[in-house]
């Protein structure tokens, strides 16, 4: 979640260490900072009374300074931290109740002394030993370790690792062969995490402003933001679901290579397991395209093909690839980690739900498979405005069935074998919503033998729903941004709106999209207690409405007319083929010029008009 939507769902108190932690920084980094001044003077230095965008500004400006502070506080802290850290920084889990970030901690504890265990046997039998096994490996880096946690108690200082020999330990257990778990379960055995209080330890994480805990409801949050922080705190330059893209793409023997480097068991495990077994090992996604999927003969010149191959498989839209091995892979790497924003805009949320759906029907097990691999509880309902929340976007979903589950449903639902399987899966609902999109107006009028002439399946039950989320794409293509938190904030289980979309953090736009099957739409009493009933929910949520817009097939002339007089709120109406109409005009200009206040003159609005001042 976005730092501005998780400022947007949590009140005062809440963000409040937050934006003491804030305050402090830009305090200080102002004086040598213009660009940060000027946005502190902007708001009078009043960062407590400053909108979501606006502390998120300052935020990216003073990220730095931030991350800085955090290494700092983070170096000071036990080692209950650090694990919670890896926790709260895995995909999934940036929003989640307490009570399952302790469960999850009490598992994590569970893995790491039962490794821990087995690790110090081989490190006992290797005492014994001359030769430059693994068990004397793993007892040189424990050695070491231990040295480095000790050795302040000599100088009369509490034993901690600092940074420095942090950095070297990691070189140290790398040229070992010692993967990240590994390396903490020996921690572990010098350093025991404790059992102490989870809530505790989240706390001690919010004064630091890391996260933020919504008391009423439980649950912590922490913004991407932030983890984008601490990942590069941990050394961790790839999310986890990014690196599972870049296993499914492996072969099996490479697969083997990786566990083979971190002397893991290869033999009898099937390939499934393999990922599974590095993606926990925690092993650097570097030193696998670097160093580990390759056998020892390979050149340099088949190693930077190899990665060529890669970043097409990837499907990866690049200009320029690099010319050395370390280029690739910061290539990879970098569009990987800026992949979101891309593939969140190739589906649209109708599009979107419209894929997860079908491949529920045909892999039943998906939600299952999805709660497991992003560590979410068993008991919470999945739908895609959850999954967007947790930043989980069509690809992550698609990645994570493995290739031949892909090429089963792709055959199930169809599709073309030219191809990669999951291209052709996310272009075919790409597709799908294009084609609505083109008959937008017989889909407004429930004109079911135009839709089916046009090649769309649709059960007249759903064109309601259909012409409400295809409204919302046609509204986000327009650069609006529709608001799906807000309006389930304010929808209760009697008034429920269709479309909310934010022009600022105070001011909205309520949307109505009505379906019509014959003639004009002329049901304004009832619709108008509808929009009230709404606009009275968003005014008790601190929002403004700017307008009210409501959009049909056409309108009646009463309905016209009593919306021009209605004195209570802004009603501004549309005919559905005058959207589809601007919709054209702003997909067809190079730089389209569009202001949502062209949608609030009021009355029904002159969509011919509008589209010529596109």
């Amino acid at each position: 979640m976005k730092l501005t939507q998780v400022l947007s769902s949590t009140n005062q108190v809440e963000k409040s260490k937050f934006i003491s932690c804030l305050d402090k920084l830009c305090s200080i980094a102002a004086n040598s900072d213009k660009q940060l001044a000027k946005s502190v003077n902007k708001i009078d230095g009043q960062i407590k009374n400053a909108s979501g965008s606006e502390i998120t500004t300052l935020f990216s400006l003073v990220s730095s300074d931030f991350k800085d502070a955090i290494k700092e506080q983070i170096a000071m802290s036990d080692a209950q931290i650090g694990l919670l850290i890896n926790i709260l920084t895995r995909d999934g889990n940036g929003i989640a109740r307490t009570s399952w970030i302790e469960s999850l901690y009490n598992k994590e504890l569970s893995k790491l002394k039962k490794l821990s265990k087995e690790l110090q046997l081989e490190i006992e039998s290797s005492q014994h030993s001359d030769s430059f096994s693994r068990g004397t490996f793993l007892s040189i880096y424990y050695d070491c370790l231990k040295m480095a946690f000790v050795n302040d108690e000599k100088i009369n200082r509490e034993a901690r690792i600092t940074d420095d020999e942090r950095s070297i330990l990691n070189v140290l257990a790398d040229r070992l062969t010692i993967s990240m778990d590994e390396a903490s379960a020996i921690e572990h055995l010098i350093n025991p995490i404790s059992h102490n209080n989870v809530l505790d330890g989240l706390n001690t994480l919010r004064e630091m402003g890391l996260l933020f805990i919504n008391r009423k409801r439980s649950e912590v949050l922490i913004a991407d933001e932030v983890v984008a922080i601490l990942n590069d705190l941990q050394g961790k330059e790839l999310a986890d679901k990014h690196t599972l893209r870049v296993l499914r793409s492996l072969s099996d023997a490479e697969l083997s290579n990786i566990l083979k480097h971190y002397g893991k068991k290869i033999r009898g495990i099937e390939r499934v397991e393999k990922i599974h077994d590095i993606i926990h090992s925690r092993t650097s996604i570097r030193c696998i395209l670097q160093r580990d999927i390759f056998a020892s003969n390979e050149t340099q010149n088949q190693r930077k093909e190899r990665l060529k191959i890669l970043i097409d498989e990837l499907d990866l839209s690049i200009e320029k690839i690099g010319t050395t091995l370390d280029e690739r892979i910061d290539v990879i790497l970098s569009a990987l980690n800026q992949s979101a924003h891309n593939e969140f805009e190739a589906l649209s949320a109708a599009g979107f739900k419209e894929m997860y759906s079908t491949l529920q029907v045909h892999f039943p097990a998906l939600e299952k498979l999805l709660k497991r691999e992003f560590e979410l509880e068993d008991s919470q309902e999945i739908d895609t405005d959850k999954l967007r929340a947790l930043s989980i976007t069509p690809v992550d979903i698609l990645y994570l069935l493995n290739n031949d589950q892909i090429k089963i449903i792709r055959d199930k639902m169809s599709l073309p074998k030219r191809g990669k399987p999951r291209q052709v899966i996310l272009e075919s609902f790409a597709n799908a919503n294009d084609k609505l999109i083109e008959n937008y107006a017989a889909l407004a009028q429930r004109d079911l033998a135009n839709l089916k002439g046009a090649g769309i399946e649709i059960a007249e039950a759903e064109l309601g729903v259909k012409f409400e989320e295809i409204t919302k794409e046609i509204f986000e293509t327009l650069n609006f941004v529709v608001d799906e938190d807000l309006r389930k904030a304010i929808n209760s289980t009697k008034d429920k709106a269709d479309i909310i979309i934010s022009l600022s953090d105070d001011d909205v736009i309520i949307g109505e999209a009505k379906t019509c099957k014959s003639g004009d739409f002329a049901k304004y009493s009832t619709t108008s207690r509808q929009v009230k009933a709404y606009v009275t929910r968003c005014e008790n949520q601190g929002k403004r409405v700017a307008q009210v817009l409501i959009i049909a097939p056409s309108f009646s002339n009463d309905f016209v007319e009593s919306a021009e007089m209605d004195t209570e709120v802004n009603i501004s109406l549309l005919e559905a083929k005058g959207l589809k109409l601007i919709y054209d005009a702003f997909k067809a200009r190079r730089n389209p010029k569009f202001s949502a206040k062209l949608l609030t003159k009021g009355g029904l609005l002159k969509a011919e008009l509008i589209a010529k001042n596109i």
